[in-house]
């Protein structure tokens, strides 16, 4: 189980003229992220510096001042990634210098709050050890099985109307077990019950 972002975001800051965008994406490679960080370089090739930081599941993290004094820009980008614990994500924060410059205190404070709000609208989930759970049953248990399914806060995926019903549930790996108990209860061991293979998911 781990913490990441759910989606891309930005977020905008405008500090003593200086303008800040700060853009933050899901990534599960290395490549991936040095793709991000060269579409937004490209994007905003005018800008004075394009500072950025990663952290992916296995240990592998880096970041870049790019330009600024050391350990103002992107140190404090990672720290907020470290800090909020999220994995398989990089910030990458645009510059635009306004003409004042900002002192060190002030450029941390900057990209520590251009990091953090593009953090917040990203909004971060829990990926944790999930399985697909493929349960087919006659149309009389179906209202059941949806309920035992919403009681036990999980997700249905699909659900495919045909000879019999057949429902697709997302479940954490430590709750399989039981809601297949529950699930062979409910319909007197009539239930044709399929579990896929464990995968990382979003719940």
């Amino acid at each position: 189980m781990y913490t990441t972002i759910g989606k891309a975001a930005s977020f905008e800051l405008i500090e003593k003229k200086s303008r800040f965008i700060a853009h933050a994406q899901p990534v599960s490679t290395e490549q991936e992220a040095l793709d991000v960080l060269d579409e937004i370089r490209h994007e905003h090739a005018q800008a004075r510096h394009n500072v950025y930081a990663y952290r992916l599941q296995g240990g592998r993290t880096r970041y870049s001042d790019d330009g600024e004094p050391a350990q103002t820009a992107g140190m404090p980008t990672l720290d907020v990634l470290v800090h909020a614990e999220v994995f398989d994500a990089i910030i990458v924060t645009t510059r635009y210098f306004g003409g004042v410059l900002l002192g060190t205190g002030g450029l941390v404070r900057a990209y520590t709050q251009a990091a953090q709000g593009a953090l917040e609208q990203a909004g971060i989930v829990v990926i944790d050890e999930c399985r697909d759970v493929t349960v087919s049953v006659g149309y009389a248990l179906f209202e059941s099985v949806s309920r035992l399914v919403e009681r036990s806060g999980m997700s249905i995926i699909s659900t495919d109307f045909s000879d019999v019903v057949t429902i697709v549930v997302r479940a954490k790996e430590a709750l399989v077990p039981d809601l297949v108990a529950a699930l062979t209860e409910l319909s007197a061991g009539r239930a044709s019950i399929e579990l896929s293979d464990i995968f990382f998911a979003a719940l």
